[in-house]
């Protein structure tokens, strides 16, 4: 923890964002702004998110607290849940958003690296969310979106091992968190995009890669964001949710045609997976 700063403006329900310096994360934050939330903003880069929360102020006149947080740290997750209570700030709606990919195989990397991987994916997405949910159970509303993906549904490739792992592992958490929850006002969904435009690719080095994947297979992040809060808030609730009829249709094939899908995503994995 090395910045904390608010902006205040109108008041309204609390939302916390983490990876919110950016890409969906940024999208959450603008949207949930528009729906009259205040956001808590926590990435890494203090100057990404002042200017999120000036974006907020002047377009929603929604207040904003800044902490920026490195997740991989161990004691990030408690360090921010004492700073909310500090404020006495109450969450309803986490949006565990935070990631990142961690190219090669599995031998490559560090086993620093794997495990601040760890602590960011999973660790401290389940760490933030035990923080935070005895208070919305208490208040009998609460909203827990985790960021999963699609590739913790569809058959593995070699490459970035611990990615798709940790997205079943968001997936399955999240399941079960909804049901554990199911009577108690709060909904928690694994929200599970395809590829979608933003900084993750550049982030992990596979930008050139993955500019070769054909362009029905993008979605845009105000699309991804807009389908998630409208299935939060509906009447109806799915705890997992696929944004982009042609992800549906991929996680279909993958369910009731496993050998065609085990072929179609190695083909498709030369694009977005290093290997070496």
């Amino acid at each position: 923890m090395t910045r904390e700063n608010a902006q205040t403006g109108q008041s309204g329900p609390w939302a916390l964002v983490t990876g919110a310096s950016a890409g969906i994360g940024a999208e959450f934050c603008r949207q949930l702004a528009a729906h009259g939330y205040q956001l808590v903003l926590v990435a890494r880069r203090s100057d990404r998110l002042q200017a999120v929360a000036d974006e907020l102020r002047d377009s929603f006149g929604a207040r904003s607290l800044i902490i920026t947080a490195d997740l991989s740290e161990k004691n990030a997750s408690a360090a921010i849940a004492e700073r909310l209570a500090r404020e006495n700030i109450d969450v309803e709606f986490l949006v565990n958003n935070a990631g990142y990919g961690l190219p090669g195989s599995f031998h490559v990397p560090s086993w620093q690296e794997h495990e601040d991987f760890i602590q960011v994916m999973m660790t401290a997405v389940c760490e933030l969310t035990r923080h935070l949910l005895p208070g919305m159970r208490e208040r009998g509303r609460g909203f827990i979106v985790n960021v999963a993906s699609v590739a913790g549904l569809v058959a593995p490739t070699a490459g970035h091992t611990l990615y798709g792992a940790s997205k079943s592992f968001l997936i399955r958490f999240s399941q079960s968190l909804a049901q554990e929850n199911a009577e108690s006002g709060v909904r928690v969904c694994a929200l599970c995009p395809g590829f979608t435009y933003s900084e993750f690719h550049d982030v992990n080095g596979t930008r050139e890669m993955i500019s070769q994947l054909p362009a029905f297979l993008w979605l845009q992040a105000k699309d991804v964001v807009a389908d998630t809060l409208r299935a939060m808030f509906a009447r109806k609730f799915k705890p997992v949710l696929i944004p982009g009829a042609q992800y549906k249709a991929i996680v279909f094939i993958d369910r009731y045609l496993p050998w065609l899908s085990a072929i179609l995503t190695r083909r498709t994995a030369r694009h977005f997976r290093v290997t070496d």
